[in-house]
């Protein structure tokens, strides 16, 4: 670990901590602050970082119990990095009936990573949604903005290979 880095790997003395505050300060005598200013640090970060939330929690007088709290809470929130890649599998009835669980195993397998975990080189995060919108195309996932419908365990590798 260098001199200035923190445990996740980031830099203590990262500009961005700084922007944390400002967003923090701004907020400091608004009623119900906690919640934009978590939005704003997840635009800033693509996640909330510990020592960002420690920041707002210093700056908002918020302990840091309510605000993993409302973290864990509220599905959008995420306290870890996620990959370059987001794959959402649908794992809605009609997606589950029509074999998303088998997509789900096999990306399992292709990535080595369960759900909710990124891979080791950052370029994927995988995800199981409940419904991705688009039932008649099921079983479907998503890789960042783009649906892939009717998807078997055999069009995995293929459909990965486009991101690498």
């Amino acid at each position: 670990m260098k001199e200035n880095q923190h445990c996740c790997g980031c830099n203590l003395n990262d500009e961005r901590l700084e922007k944390v505050k400002g967003i923090s300060v701004e907020y400091k005598n608004v009623e119900g602050a906690l919640i934009p200013v978590m939005h704003e640090v997840q635009d800033l970060y693509g996640y909330l970082p510990e020592e960002a939330l420690q920041v707002v929690s210093k700056e908002l007088n918020v302990p840091m119990s309510e605000i993993y709290g409302v973290a864990t809470f509220y599905s959008l929130f995420t306290l870890e990095q996620k990959g370059k890649h987001v794959i959402k599998v649908c794992m809605g009835t009609a997606c589950y009936v029509k074999g998303a669980q088998a997509i789900i195993e096999k990306l399992n397998k292709e990535l080595g990573i369960e759900v909710g975990k990124t891979t080791k080189d950052g370029e994927f995060t995988l995800e199981a949604a409940r419904c991705l919108g688009s039932c008649g195309l099921a079983p479907v996932m998503m890789i960042d903005d783009i649906v892939y419908g009717k998807v078997t365990p055999n069009d995995i590798p293929k459909i990965l290979e486009e991101y690498k």
